[in-house]
């Protein structure tokens, strides 16, 4: 199977489907398959109904297509968290605005960020990031600073809130002085990765408020971060109009000024369902399946953190035996390659069966590596809907229902 090129870069499968691929070519490598339209419904999606400016959060997927059909969707504002993904997206995007929301950078990567491609928004969570970012910039007074707030986790499966973020009781001065500096200030803090309830940003929004308060600044812009859920095995949210009521509200009963900016940071839902790998099944030992993907590969949040990604037998005919539960094995050597599920499948899964590991659109393909030799660059487009979707109609009336009950 070769790669082909097309406007992207890349090709649409002569199977135009997950299914079509692994019967008809039957890959010996993992072949990672692309969604464009996905990608560009959420986008339009968080255009159209997030109350406020949606910017993409790069780290998530920093795949040059995914960046520029985003673009071509209606996201025009991209959070980059250090230098390369600075010029990566000003290489791609000229006339894209970039924030660098990362509360600890070199002086140096400021300093080429806001002199060589015009990144004028920053955040912070110390008088010292402060500091240097005014050094950075010879005391640049156009300046956007977003003071980060520590805000809990609680309500997320993964934590972000050990790492950054002014403490409370803390953020007065901080608040105070940056505000000496900005010609515009903002509060921003991220609620951690999948947020499974709205309350995580209202009760996120509550420390904003106490901290404006505190503080007597006026603010311009409120950011709440990233945190937006895609929908996985064990993990399925509520739908995202939810989020954005809950945000809109407490947004709108905050003492600041009417012409203040909401602004959020999403980065798995924007990307999670544009990108799926075919995978190959080499052994089988009982409940064990060793395939030809794994932790080092776009598997790492399976290993590492037992995220458990949708799957799916492609046979033909369909297998009719009961699903039952199996673990996974990479292909690497090393025992740490491990992925433990639950991850349900047919009972009758064998040696030789292709499997789609689906939502690996966001983290999957950033985390990739080369170790031990095993790896792929096969990639396609398809036009078959992803395994799981927050966007589309049907599965959205689901998880409302769910709500309801």
């Amino acid at each position: 199977m070769h790669k082909h090129h097309s406007a992207l870069g890349l090709a649409k499968a002569p199977g135009n489907s997950a299914r079509g691929i692994a019967l008809d070519q039957r890959p010996v490598q993992p072949v990672t398959l692309i969604r464009p339209h996905a990608a560009a419904r959420a986008a339009r999606f968080f255009v159209e109904k997030f109350p406020g400016r949606s910017m993409y959060a790069v780290k998530a997927n920093p795949s040059p297509e995914l960046i520029q059909i985003l673009w071509d969707s209606g996201i025009t504002h991209y959070d980059v968290a250090s230098i390369a993904e600075v010029r990566l997206v000003r290489r791609t995007l000229p006339d894209a605005t970039l924030c660098f929301m990362h509360p600890v950078k070199a002086e140096e990567a400021i300093h080429e960020a806001y002199f060589t491609h015009g990144v004028k928004t920053f955040s912070l969570d110390s008088i010292e990031e402060l500091d240097k970012i005014v050094r950075a910039t010879h005391g640049a007074s156009d300046l956007t600073l977003c003071v980060r707030l520590r805000v809990s986790s609680e309500h997320s499966k993964l934590s972000l809130a050990s790492k950054f973020g002014v403490a409370p009781g803390e953020s007065k001065e901080l608040l105070f002085q940056a505000r000496q500096t900005a010609d515009a200030l903002g509060i921003c803090f991220h609620v951690g990765s999948q947020a499974m309830t709205p309350a995580a940003y209202a009760e996120a929004m509550e420390r904003v408020r106490q901290a404006i308060v505190e503080a007597g600044v006026t603010v311009d812009v409120v950011d709440v971060g990233g945190g937006f859920p895609s929908t996985y095995p064990g993990m399925e949210p509520p739908p995202l109009e939810h989020y954005f009521e809950t945000i809109h509200r407490a947004f709108e009963s905050l003492p600041i000024s009417y012409s203040a900016e909401l602004w959020a940071e999403p980065g798995r839902a924007l990307c999670a369902e544009y990108s799926s790998i075919i995978v190959r099944v080499e052994k089988r030992r009982g409940d064990e399946l060793y395939i030809n993907d794994g932790a080092y590969g776009a598997l790492f949040d399976a290993a590492h953190i037992a995220w458990r990604f949708p799957v799916t037998l492609l046979r033909e005919p369909d297998s009719n035996a009961r699903d039952m539960a199996f673990s996974f094995y990479g292909p690497t050597c090393d025992d740490l390659d491990h992925m433990r599920g639950p991850f349900m499948l047919p009972a009758d899964v064998r040696a030789g069966d292709y499997l789609e590991i689906g939502m690996l659109g966001a983290y999957g393909s950033a985390m990739r590596t080369a170790f031990n030799g095993f790896g792929s660059d096969e990639t396609v487009i398809v036009d078959d809907e992803p395994m799981a979707s927050l966007y589309l109609s049907e599965d959205r009336e689901v998880a409302s229902n769910v709500v309801k009950l």
